[in-house]
């Protein structure tokens, strides 16, 4: 008994011994650590600045991913909601589209017994009108089941009965501030338009960032239906459709009995060959672009492409980490040689040396959130997004640790694995030499670190090129000092005398009305035929417009043939219509002058004039078919050309006159037509301003790793210097040969990067139909801004080390 006591008591002994050594050793790594980081102030900093920049460079990309990808999959019944799409052939493609027409959703929840619920959305806006505040707002049609189907927070109110009511109201937590300031907002009433009074019958928490849908305010389908904008048509595609199926029902099998509802419901000259599908909503965000009638690609291309960024950037981070650790490794090679003579294994050596890095990593993560959080506003702007540090968030905190650990582990693990290797009797006798043992790797890295450096300059350089071809193109119609406003209110029924008065007045030279704006398409069909045409004709896809008169003179566009629509002398030309070039090419009219073109429904138009070709859609694609309907279509948009005779300032203040004297209830709202297209070049533009400020920070990066580099190939080099300069060589003779090395790497990395840019381009160039070329000067700049760069950064070290102190150099040991 005895005896299993002692022996018992020996093992603890022996536990609590190897404890005190394991907490003994790991405070003095601890303090090897810190001094180290201490005794090398510019090397520490240097190293973790670096680090640092590449982590926060990752985690702002990181945001932005997350937010992409996290669209609309907060909701709670996420796995059975999708959205109902269209699937034909156009043009002899299959396309796939979104919206979707009005009595569908009804149809399919009158007549499915698999779905639990369907609601549609349409945007809308109103004026709101509140005491004295008068606000245009932005909101959504829909459907009383909305707010239990889709997951936004109702702060007050209930979700099953805020929508039932005809004259019901469901508003943002921000529109409320906006209306009623500190006031109770339920169950107060709201003046619409000036036509109807709505009652507030729930407030919901302000949208999330991360969700396809942007209204300020909820309004019932049932007062679109009492306005008459509601129609029964299956050929009228304007509405989005949402389907929440039942638990357990198969998706494949629903599309399998809905996919000829249309056509089932279609017959004679409107028979339709649309088929429908569902598409689950917690993917649609992503993938949105169609090929082939199914949904493969679209924003989820630019998401791949930032992840990949982003790892690189990180990778090169990591790798300037390496070179920096590895370049000083001499330092530690006597310390090494000291632990492995008393006795420590290698595995406690690489531990030893990943803890340092784990540690250094920790305080580039801090770093990197500091970073961070200064640059978030900036980079919101850039990305056009509201990201934020989920400060609160126990995932954030555990997946930030993690993140550190991560780069910790990735960029101690070939220092600690080199630094351990060292053999102790080498390194004591001071026969060790790491310089040929690191050449190879070392050289990789850096080549590795400027092939991705340059392959985004190139990329920079080629996007930049895109847009200002894009920018330079003729847009067709002439945008200065082109004016439109929404028709609003008693705008359309006064129409004639605003017209007079503007141009009365001085503050226009030309007054139109049109369907949408003439940057921007709102409506387009299908169904015609003409004399000559043939059925796949009924197929062909035209973008409509509308004018009442004067949509030449306003729009500044050029007319080719005929003549412009003029209802006040050609009564007729409710029924007008112009066609633009690529219309009458592609309908192969010899004399299109008096051609007449029937539509679907009966209705017959007649051809006055021909336009030229005119940018209305991307300036980056081919100009597409396009009618210009006469009055006998409908009108959202005044158009109105101000007077060059007098300043804009002048011009719309006899505008704003005019349209308070008609229109007094509602605000001056307009937009000029050259800003409108502006906008057209947003999504390029920030990819370019992406792409260069991400290649900016990993050339400094890179650059970081080249000084490193720089400087341990100097003190390796220490005693040949010297003696070089002993025997007459100068300054110049010892930069040059110090620089030449690099210059090697920079052009092996320019040789590696042109092909995988090149690649890279060429497949977002095959974006665009208007598209510039991948000239060969463009890899000739970026290879010499790289080299310049790299000489610069080398330069500095080549030339501290050549007008050193030979003597003092030969005497050094």
């Amino acid at each position: 008994m005895t005896s299993r006591y002692q022996q018992l008591s020996n093992q603890k002994a022996s536990v609590f011994l190897s404890l005190y050594q394991l907490s003994t050793m790991f405070r003095s790594y601890i303090k090897t650590a810190v001094r180290n980081l201490l005794r090398q102030k510019a090397f520490s900093i240097i190293n973790i600045s670096g680090l640092a920049i590449g982590m926060a460079s990752a985690i702002l990309i990181l945001l932005w991913i997350e937010n992409e990808v996290s669209h609309d999959r907060f909701h709670k019944k996420g796995d059975r909601l999708y959205t109902l799409n269209n699937r034909d052939r156009f043009n002899g493609e299959l396309w796939a589209w979104n919206s979707t027409p009005t009595i569908l959703g009804p149809t399919v929840k009158a007549n499915y017994p698999d779905v639990e619920d369907v609601v549609r959305t349409s945007n809308t806006g109103f004026l709101f009108n509140h005491g004295e505040q008068r606000l245009n707002v932005s909101g959504t049609f829909t459907d009383p089941g909305f707010l239990n189907m889709f997951s936004f927070p109702l702060l007050k109110g209930s979700a099953s009965t805020a929508l039932n009511g005809t004259y019901n109201l469901v508003i943002t937590e921000k529109l409320a501030k906006k209306l009623f300031g500190s006031e109770e907002p339920m169950g107060k009433v709201v003046r619409i338009d000036s036509i109807d009074q709505f009652t507030v019958t729930g407030v919901l928490k302000d949208l999330p960032n991360n969700t396809r849908f942007d209204f300020e305010y909820l309004m019932p389908w049932s007062y679109k239906t009492k306005l008459g904008w509601s129609d029964s048509s299956w050929g009228n595609n304007a509405v989005q459709t949402y389907v929440l199926l039942k638990p357990n029902v198969s998706q494949a099998s629903f599309d399998q009995k809905i996919k000829n509802i249309t056509i089932d419901h279609t017959s004679g000259e409107g028979k339709s060959t649309t088929q429908v599908f569902t598409y689950p909503l917690r993917d649609a965000w992503l993938y949105g672009k169609s090929e082939n009638g199914q949904y493969v690609g679209g924003r989820i291309e630019m998401v791949r492409l930032f992840a990949i960024i982003a790892a690189f950037i990180l990778l090169i981070a990591c790798i300037n980490f390496m070179n920096l650790s590895t370049a000083r490794s001499e330092k530690r090679a006597k310390e090494v040689g000291i632990r492995k003579v008393v006795g420590a294994p290698k595995a406690m050596l690489v531990s030893q040396f990943l803890g340092e890095s784990v540690l250094l990593s920790l305080l580039a993560g801090i770093l990197a959130i500091v970073v961070v959080q200064v640059s978030l506003s900036g980079f919101n702007t850039l990305v056009d997004k509201q990201l934020f540090i989920p400060y609160s968030s126990p995932v954030f905190w555990l997946c930030g640790f993690l993140f550190v650990l991560l780069t910790g582990l990735v960029a101690g693990s070939y220092p600690a694995f080199f630094l351990s290797s060292y053999k102790p009797v080498k390194v004591l006798k001071g026969t060790f030499k790491a310089a040929n043992a690191l050449v190879t790797p070392r050289k990789i890295l850096v080549v590795l670190q400027f092939t991705f450096a340059i392959a985004l300059i190139i990329c920079t350089i080629i996007i930049t090129r895109q847009i200002d071809h894009a920018q330079k193109r003729d847009a067709g119609y002439d945008r200065n000092q082109l004016v439109y406003m929404t028709l609003q209110g008693d705008m359309d029924k006064h129409f004639d005398a605003i017209k007079n008065d503007l141009l009365g007045s001085g503050a226009a030279v030309a007054v139109t009305k049109s369907m949408s704006p003439i940057t921007q398409r709102w409506a387009d069909s299908w169904g015609f035929s003409w004399d000559g045409s043939t059925e796949e004709d009924k197929k062909a896809d035209f973008i409509r417009m509308g004018s009442d008169a004067d949509f030449v003179k306003t729009m500044g566009v050029k007319l080719v043939e005929g003549r412009d629509i003029n209802i006040k002398e050609y009564p007729t030309d409710s029924l007008a219509v112009l066609l633009n070039e690529t219309a009458v090419k592609e309908m192969r009219l010899k004399n299109p002058i008096g051609q007449v073109i029937r539509e679907g429904g009966g209705r017959t138009w007649h051809v006055v004039g021909v336009l030229k070709d005119f940018i209305f859609e991307s300036p980056f694609q081919k100009i597409e078919k396009l009618m210009v309907n006469g009055p006998a279509a409908w009108f959202n948009i005044i158009h109105f050309k101000l007077n060059p005779a007098h300043s804009v300032t002048e011009n719309l203040k006899l505008a704003e006159n005019v349209f308070k004297k008609y229109n007094p209830e509602y605000p001056f709202d307009y937009k000029f037509a050259d800003e409108a297209y502006a906008t057209k070049f947003d999504n390029q533009k920030r990819t370019g301003r992406l792409a260069a400020l991400f290649a900016g920070l990993t050339i400094f990066i890179s650059c970081l790793g080249l000084f490193g580099l720089a400087a341990y190939m100097a003190q390796n080099r220490i005693k040949e210097i010297g003696v070089r300069r002993v025997l007459g060589a100068s300054v110049n003779n010892i930069t040059t040969l110090l620089s030449k090395d690099f210059l090697k790497l920079v052009i092996i990395a320019l040789l590696i990067a042109s092909p995988l840019a090149w690649w890279a381009m060429n497949a977002w160039l095959k974006n665009f139909e208007y598209r510039v070329g991948i000239e060969w000067w463009v890899f000739a700049a970026a290879g010499f801004v790289s080299i310049l760069i790299a000489l610069l950064t080398v330069g500095y070290q080549a030339v501290r080390a050549a007008v050193s102190n030979p003597v003092k150099n030969l005497r050094t040991e």
